[in-house]
């Protein structure tokens, strides 16, 4: 018998002795969690049999109210320890189709000893609860796996650096308890395992491949020095994936410090949630907490203004007018110039300049504007706005009670309760009842009703306008915005008076373009007092390139206590804002801050034909370094009218079906070009129009905008129309870059007459040009 068939049995037999731990630990939970799950509901059925309920006396009332606290809390815990051993049954069935995909051997300094090291997707311990079987891919001698070749080597723990040698490295392929592969070596990890997970089809959620993380990607996920760590990654590069792990790991080093909902991830839009939900989950922890801008933007706007989105506001200038204005006002909003402006405005508002509203009610003026501002600047002026405005509501809550008392004695009030149903009578008349219960005179019973019913409708109408005050709607922040246009000092010599004009007159029809929505969020901020998220630890913002510099200090001011992990990609960078500005990768915003930049320049998820082509697309893009997976070149099929694009179309999709791609992606430029692709093909296919509404990812043909795409990988990816009508301006090339970047393994381009001259900068040989028969 070889060397390699005598190691290839060893590790078959230490695999097979692995599961049979875990079976035999997945018994132990089994009983454990039915035993616990018939506590559990033992607890619920006999809940109130097991309390003493006695509401006579106040002591009798203190003593019922401990005796059900505590039987809760008792079923609390036993629910929470449900949970647990449910969670880790369910790890250990995972487990069990592969234990682990990593072994190293490594000898401490000082050590006469080697110790085996395998490494999983989690802990495993013997029975015995004393020997590590496999050891966690986040602990800390696991970062020897990814960081360094057999040789010396070294890894942190928090007691220290541990120095050794590493004798052996050595990956397993494992399916279904099996091994099916094995093999030893160096810094990164084999084509071979790469080539295998690579290859497949792409998936509707993302998974979590811990066993082919890059020490380029390890780094990220380890990295825990600078307060704002920027990754600069090239389409394909593994960002999200290396973010998402990186979440598994932090919630893993910092076990009882941090939970799942003390981290945050800002993600392109909804449908990428769902793409990425299933990553940790998949490591054995609780999801973070996901949302977009829009959605922080919804909740914010909802029921005061209509306001346009950031793919509202592409669509509107992909549109071909002419956008000078426009592009000149998005630059100048967006930029921390503008901030500046904003925050040399709020400043002179401390002395003077806040504008209010009348406090009316049924027509009646109660509080004019200019006694809530002559009550705000009597104050202190030491004392900030927000904190004075506090001040203000107290005063005003104090006047409206006078205002109330009142009311009460109106006839209006009278002829209310004349209409009242008997439901409120009745009502009123249980708290009257309530209120004598101890008293042997109820002559006046009726006297006390009707000055209860009184009380009650007017309290009835004031409520609105306490909501009101409780909100400070008394500032007239919508008119405070129009004013910081009026106010001097913006740092903009072309165009302004257009931009003044057109922001006048969307904010009076009650109106926020994109733009607009940040400054103005900011500025009511700074005046009513910031709603912070204070307990969010950590912040992930992916397709970080697609934030403005204006919206990354509105981050800061709303995440105060968040470490920041900014991941995206420049060529990526596809609004507006970005023409001239920096985007959040680049070094230049953190200049003042400590922060750490990593990049990444090999990319894993498309084909090298399809990379070595993509790469040209864009500038500097001979950097990008393609992972050696071969497949066909990218195609470009050149037709003249609506009809020879149908069948061009038509065409594709079939021998796409035919290699069985489970995943194919029809990429246009805008919604309207989808939806006119979409009503091209549908009745000739099951195919599903994606729009910025869309919050699922699935299987099957699917007709998508560029910018909808973006994060998310396809089997096969179709150029709707890659002609020079429809890509040729600055602002659309990395819109195209973007769109073709999506294929894992097949790109097909079709052009609608004239080739965008983008393409005109990749090699013939890169592609293959296709007749239409």
């Amino acid at each position: 018998m070889s060397e390699n068939e005598k190691m290839w049995q060893e590790e078959q037999r230490k695999l097979n002795e692995t599961i049979q731990e875990i079976d035999a630990k997945a018994d132990q939970y089994i009983q454990k969690v039915g035993g616990v799950k018939d506590e559990v509901i033992e607890l619920r059925s006999t809940f109130f049999e097991d309390v003493t309920v006695n509401m006579d006396e106040p002591d009798d009332v203190m003593e019922t109210y401990n005796s059900i606290r505590q039987q809760a809390e008792l079923l609390g815990e036993r629910e929470r320890s449900h949970r647990q051993l449910y969670n880790q049954l369910n790890t250990l069935k995972r487990m069990r189709h592969s234990p682990y995909f990593g072994r190293i051997d490594f000898q401490e300094d000082g050590e006469n000893s080697t110790d085996t090291i395998y490494i999983g997707i989690t802990s495993l311990m013997d029975r015995s609860e004393e020997e590590f079987l496999v050891y966690d891919w986040r602990a800390p001698v696991s970062s020897l796996y990814y960081d360094y070749s057999p040789g010396p080597a070294t890894y942190d723990t928090p007691e220290g650096t541990v120095d050794g040698e590493m004798k052996v490295k050595r990956q397993y392929i494992i399916r279904n308890g099996a091994l099916r592969g094995m093999f030893d070596t160096g810094i990164t990890i084999r084509d071979e395992l790469l080539q295998e997970v690579l290859g497949s089809q792409a998936s509707t959620v993302m998974k979590s491949i811990v066993s082919t993380i890059q020490k380029e990607q390890n780094q990220i996920i380890r990295f825990d020095e600078a307060p704002y760590l920027i990754v600069q990654g090239v389409a394909g590069s593994g960002k999200t994936s290396a973010a998402l792990q990186r979440v598994a790991y932090l919630l893993y080093r910092y076990r009882g410090r941090i939970q799942a909902n003390q981290i945050m991830l800002f993600s392109p839009n909804p449908m990428f949630n769902s793409y990425v939900a299933n990553v940790l989950p998949e490591l054995g922890e609780e999801n973070m907490e996901q949302t977009t801008f829009q959605q922080y933007m919804e909740m914010r706007l909802q029921g005061r203004f209509e306001y346009e989105d950031a793919f509202s506001q592409l669509e509107r200038l992909l549109s071909r007018e002419d956008h000078e204005v426009e592009q000149a006002a998005i630059e100048y909003k967006s930029s921390k110039k503008f901030k500046d402006h904003l925050d040399q405005f709020i400043h002179t508002l401390e002395s003077d300049g806040l504008v209010f509203r009348n406090i009316k009610f049924r027509g009646r003026l109660l509080i004019p504007k200019e006694q809530i501002e002559e009550h705000v600047y009597a104050q202190d002026s030491s004392v900030s706005i927000p904190n004075r405005l506090e001040q203000t509501r107290d005063w005003i809550d104090a006047q409206l009670d006078k205002y109330e008392e009142e009311e009460r004695e109106k006839d209006w009030v009278k002829q209310e309760i004349e209409l009242l149903s008997k439901e409120d009578y009745l009502k009123t008349f249980r708290k009257v009842s309530r209120g004598k219960r101890d008293q042997e005179d109820t002559f006046d019973d009726y006297v006390e009703e009707e000055r209860l019913l009184s009380k009650a409708v007017v309290n009835k109408y004031f409520k609105s306008i306490r909501v009101k005050v409780e909100q400070l709607h008394f500032v007239h922040i919508k008119q405070l915005y129009r004013n910081a246009f009026s106010f001097e000092g913006a740092d903009l010599k072309n165009h302004w008076s257009a931009i003044v004009e057109a922001t006048m007159e969307d904010i009076q029809d009650n109106y926020l373009r994109f733009e607009d929505v940040t400054p103005f969020l900011y500025l009511e901020d700074q005046i009513k007092g910031v709603d912070a998220y204070r307990d969010i630890r950590y912040l992930f913002i992916d397709e970080a390139q697609d934030y403005s510099p204006f919206q990354f200090q509105y981050m800061k001011q709303l995440f105060p206590y968040a470490r920041m992990t900014l991941l995206g990609d420049y060529n990526q960078a596809i609004y507006a804002h970005n023409v001239s500005a920096p985007t959040l990768l680049d070094e230049r915003l953190y200049e003042s801050m400590k922060y750490e930049r990593l990049t990444l320049m090999r990319s894993y998820r498309s084909t090298k034909p399809i990379i070595d082509f993509t790469k040209h697309l864009i500038p500097g893009g001979e950097e990008v370094e393609p992972f050696n997976r071969d497949g066909a070149k990218p195609t470009l099929t050149q037709v003249n009218g609506a009809k020879q694009l149908y069948h061009a179309l038509v065409k594709r999709i079939h021998a796409m079906q035919e290699q069985g791609h489970e995943t194919i992606a029809i990429i246009c430029k805008t919604a309207e070009e989808a939806r006119h692709a979409y009503d091209m093909i549908n009745g000739e296919y099951t195919v599903r129009l994606v729009t910025k509404n869309n919050y699922s990812f699935e299987k099957g043909i699917m007709v998508i905008p560029a910018y909808l795409a973006k994060g998310i990988e396809f089997d096969a990816v179709i150029m709707f129309d890659a002609s020079e009508a429809t890509y040729s301006l600055p602002i659309e090339q990395n819109l195209f870059y973007t769109a073709c970047t999506r294929a894992m393994h097949e790109l097909h381009l079709l052009c609608n007459g004239l080739r965008s001259p983008f393409l005109s900068q990749v090699p013939n040989n890169l592609y293959e040009e296709l007749e239409l028969h």
